[in-house]
């Protein structure tokens, strides 16, 4: 099995050398990442500056290449120029923090498992529920394990998965759902700050979404320590509305 890794929190994160050091047990794996973190830059790509590459040491062995593009650029860039053939699989993580609900939206991570399946590759997002302290272990583990099934099985044209592990201990992981994507926005905010030259300037936050009662539910499920695989699609088209507003007969 041929496996392309990316992430976006960059080719030097934790999460993304936790994954790395477990999928090369089950196949050859050609780690492409941006050189730097490019969090929540979505599925943006770049057109108006070049792309450089270089060759990245981890532990003193050769890990993979770093670019200075996106998460989707790095599929790209991957399928495009460094791989004389298309990978058999697309993972994309283990990103530090959820990319439940509407995060997908955001999340570079996500869209590099997007990308991968808009270039027909099976693909797969992981994601692990916690900023402080984290563990990467059992989720790379996991991550395995369904890769090698998703494999077996394969994936419907234009679909990936979006999966989320809990901050939990493995012993106090609840089991895993097969989810559906929460609707319930992040709240932004702005906090206002003054810089030592006294300038006025903004940085966001936000209130993380909460889902009540609903365990069918990504952001639910997982912050009660259960594992979340969410089935996500690239055609975003609203099907239900599609014939209604074929009858407003706009001209």
């Amino acid at each position: 099995m041929r496996i392309l890794l990316t992430n976006d929190d960059g080719i030097y994160a934790d999460g993304i050398y936790a994954l790395y050091q477990e999928i090369k047990k089950i196949g050859t794996v050609t780690v492409v990442a941006p050189e730097s973190e490019r969090s929540s830059v979505g599925h943006g790509i770049t057109l108006a500056h070049p792309i450089w590459f270089k060759k990245v040491y981890r532990k003193n062995r050769f890990f993979g290449y770093g670019i200075t593009g996106t998460p989707a650029d790095c599929v790209k860039f991957a399928t495009s120029v460094l791989l004389k053939k298309k990978p058999d699989l697309v993972l994309s993580g283990i990103n530090l923090g959820a990319n439940d609900g509407c995060s997908v939206f955001y999340s570079g991570t996500v869209a590099g498992a997007r990308e991968g399946a808009l270039l027909g590759i099976p693909s797969i997002a992981v994601s692990l529920a916690t900023f402080v302290n984290p563990n990467f272990s059992f989720g790379a583990k996991f991550a395995s394990k369904l890769a090698k099934m998703v494999y077996q099985h394969s994936l419907p044209k234009g679909t990936f998965l979006n999966v989320n592990i809990p901050a939990a201990k493995p012993s106090k992981i609840k089991g895993i759902k097969i989810t559906r994507q929460g609707k319930e926005p992040i709240h932004g905010t702005f906090r206002k700050r003054t810089d030592p030259n006294l300038r006025k300037y903004y940085w966001m936050t936000g209130k993380l979404p909460i889902e009540k009662d609903d365990i069918s539910v990504d952001t639910y499920a997982v912050s009660h320590k259960y594992v979340t695989i969410t089935p996500a699609h690239c055609d975003v088209t609203d099907y239900e509305f599609l014939d209604e507003i074929c009858q407003w007969n706009i001209k």
